[in-house]
């Protein structure tokens, strides 16, 4: 039975009761209860929900934390990654921008403890018994400088991270992550060793820190244009690029690690060739052994300073 006119309709209250109002606006009348609380709340403060109208409180508490979406969000992206083409450029540029996020705070504050940690310097490849005594041998910072860059000049990150989208990407469909992640780290290696032994040419460069992924960078291009040469494709531009970037390099003033560019290309270009000579689905192990044959290489040339230390000691 529905009553007639205007009235209430069967079921309803005619009119509100002392406890009707909404427990946040106390002048305002309200039916409405919260699905989950029980309380009264007026249009203002109804949330609609899966589940029916909530009140913000209620809200509040079926939200996950700050904490849990950040993780939530870290793993939706992670996931993202991992199933695009190229996750190991884009892992390592998010690396970059992390650390150099990193060390403008600090260098913010005056401190730059990031960069320190992390940067490369010939002296740190020296045997123990021979460093002054706040210094240790630290020979793992010819990987961690890879992912540094200077803060006083936006554009050293800025072409790096161009550099490595435009060319990387490429080059990591071209040859697989694993292999690709594999040569990008000893061009890396390369750049630091390239650092580390003009210390014999001029040894007051020993203390000299360097930062920056320009090394495994610079070794990226020269293993494109080494594949590209190698499947007859025109690489002038590419090859002009280099030339002039490590030109530049040579310029007064410029305050750029030629050194590390020059290492970096080497063993850049020298891993592409390996990879080339040993293709193809049967000559896996072969190349697989190539690999890490030119890792031993690497680890031996960097220890070159526990065998013979440069003119200054």
């Amino acid at each position: 039975m529905v009553a007639s006119g205007s009235g209430p309709a069967f079921g309803e209250r005619v009119e509100y009761g002392p406890d009707d109002v909404c427990y946040r606006h106390p002048r305002v009348h309200s039916f409405t209860l919260c699905q989950r609380c029980g309380r009264t709340i007026c249009p203002e403060c109804q949330v609609v929900s899966a589940v029916g109208v909530l009140c913000p409180e209620c809200t509040k508490q079926t939200q996950p934390s700050t904490a849990k979406r950040a993780a939530r969000a870290s793993r939706v992206t992670g996931r993202r990654i991992a199933a695009s083409d190229t996750p190991v450029t884009y892992g390592i540029m998010i690396a970059c921008a992390v650390v150099f996020v990193l060390q403008l705070i600090t260098s913010y504050f005056g401190a730059d403890e990031v960069t320190r940690a992390l940067w490369y310097a010939p002296l740190y490849s020296l045997p123990a018994d021979v460093l002054p005594a706040d210094m240790g041998f630290e020979p793992w910072r010819m990987f961690t400088a890879m992912f540094t860059h200077s803060t006083g000049f936006i554009f050293h990150i800025l072409f790096n991270m161009y550099a490595l989208w435009l060319f990387g990407r490429n080059l990591e469909q071209m040859i697989g992550r694993v292999t690709y992640l594999v040569l990008y780290l000893f061009a890396g290696v390369g750049g630091s060793l390239g650092v580390m032994y003009w210390a014999y040419v001029s040894p007051e460069t020993i203390n000299v820190p360097t930062v920056g992924a320009s090394g495994a960078i610079f070794g990226v291009l020269a293993a494109t244009l080494v594949a590209f040469r190698a499947a007859r494709v025109n690489v002038t531009s590419l090859a002009v690029l280099l030339a002039i970037n490590v030109g530049i390099g040579f310029l007064p003033g410029t305050n750029i690690s030629w050194q590390a560019h020059l290492g970096g290309m080497i063993v850049g270009a020298a891993t592409m060739g390996v990879l080339l000579a040993t293709r193809g689905p049967r000559r896996r192990t072969a190349r697989i052994a190539a690999l890490v044959a030119i890792g031993v290489v690497l680890a031996g040339l960097a220890c070159g300073y526990l065998v013979v230390m440069p003119a200054i000691f």
